[in-house]
C-alpha cells in the first residue's frame, strides 16, 4: 500500500521524494500545436478544446513568473508549507525554437520554492535539439515530460486525429529514457470504438515500457472541441460514472505498482462542459474509486503477472 491509498499516487510520490507537500502550478507558455497550425493537421485532436488542456492556467498574457505567482497565491491559502513544480500544460510545450524554450523553462525554475519542472508535449515534437535541452534541464532539476498517448490502438488514434503512430510514441519514450528523463503517459477511457481490451492493453504497454507515470481520465466533451460535430450527429456515447469507475479499477489492477498514478479522473471546466456532467464532481468520483478498491480488496498491480 502507498500510505492510505491502494494505488501509487502522485502526492505520495512527491512526499517521499521531497519530504513535504508539492503542488504543480499550471502555465500557459504561449505555444501552439502542429496538430492545429497545419504542420500535421489544422483540426487538432478530436477531444481538445480551444485552450489546449490549459483551462485552469492563469491568464496567458502574463509572463511565466507572473502566472506562477498567481497560482501560488491560491495554493498557499490551502497549504502553509508548500513546494512547487511549474507545469507547462497548454498545447505543445516543446514546439518552438530551443532558445525560446530555454528562456521560458529558465524563468519557471527561478520561482521561489521550485523543486522541479513538468512539460507536456507531443511525441512527434522531440527533435534532437529539444531532447538535448531537456537532458540539460534534467541534470539541473527534477524533470517530468508528459506525452499524449491516449490509446495504444492506431485505428483509434487515427479516428481522434492524434497525428502520430504508437511507434512514434515508443521511440520518443526510449529516447527520453536513454537520457535519464522521466516520462508520463496520458490515457483516455471512452474513446469511440474502444473496449476493455484496449484499456488493459494500454496499461500493459505503459507498464512494459517502464514509463514512470500515467494520467487516466474519461472522455468528456467541451463546447469548442471538434468532437461536438460527432455529438450533434449522434455518433458518440459517453460513459456513465459507474462504467468508468469499473473500467478504471480494472486498469489499475493490471498497472505495474512502480508506475506513479498522476490522475484518475478528468477535471473539465464546468462552464464549457457538455457531457458527461458527472465529471464535475471530482471529489465524489475519487471517493468512489477508493471505496470500490477497498470493498473488492483490490490494489494497483494485483493482477499483473
Amino acid at each position: 500500500m502507498w500510505g492510505e491509498k491502494r494505488f501509487y499516487s502522485l502526492d505520495y510520490f512527491y512526499r517521499q521524494k521531497f519530504g513535504t507537500k508539492v503542488a504543480r502550478v499550471t502555465i500557459d507558455g504561449g505555444f501552439t500545436c502542429p496538430n492545429r497550425d497545419g504542420t500535421v493537421s489544422s483540426g487538432g485532436c478530436l477531444f481538445c478544446g480551444a485552450a489546449g488542456a490549459g483551462d485552469f492556467c492563469a491568464e496567458k498574457s502574463l509572463s511565466v513568473s507572473e502566472q506562477i505567482e498567481v497560482q501560488k497565491s491560491v495554493l498557499c491559502n490551502k497549504w502553509k508549507e508548500l513546494k512547487i513544480i511549474p507545469y507547462f500544460q497548454s498545447f505543445t510545450n516543446t514546439y518552438a525554437a530551443t532558445d525560446i524554450l530555454r528562456q521560458k523553462y529558465e524563468e519557471a525554475l527561478q520561482a521561489e520554492d521550485c523543486v522541479g519542472l513538468s512539460i507536456a508535449t507531443r511525441a512527434d515534437c522531440l527533435g534532437d535539439d529539444v531532447v538535448d535541452l531537456l537532458e540539460e534541464m534534467n541534470r539541473r532539476t527534477f524533470l517530468q515530460v508528459e506525452l499524449g498517448l491516449q490509446t495504444v490502438n492506431d485505428v483509434t488514434a487515427e479516428k481522434i486525429n492524434r497525428g502520430y503512430s504508437l511507434d512514434v510514441f515508443t521511440q520518443s519514450v526510449l529516447r527520453l529514457q536513454k537520457r535519464g528523463i522521466e516520462t508520463v503517459a496520458h490515457l483516455i477511457v471512452g474513446l469511440p470504438g474502444e473496449t476493455l481490451t484496449d484499456y488493459l492493453n494500454a496499461v500493459r504497454y505503459v507498464s512494459d515500457m517502464k514509463i514512470n507515470g500515467v494520467k487516466i481520465q474519461v472522455l468528456y466533451l467541451l463546447q469548442d472541441a471538434p468532437l461536438m460535430k460527432w455529438y450533434r450527429e449522434g455518433k458518440i456515447k459517453f460513459l456513465e460514472r459507474f462504467e468508468y469507475i469499473d473500467i478504471l479499477v480494472q486498469m489499475l489492477t493490471y498497472l505495474s505498482p512502480e508506475v506513479v498514478v498522476h490522475r484518475l479522473t478528468g477535471d473539465p471546466p464546468w462552464k464549457s462542459l457538455v457531457e458527461p456532467k458527472w465529471t464535475t464532481d471530482k471529489k465524489q468520483v475519487l471517493n468512489q474509486i477508493n471505496q470500490y478498491l477497498k470493498e473488492k480488496n483490490l490494489y494497483q498491480g494485483c493482477r499483473r503477472n
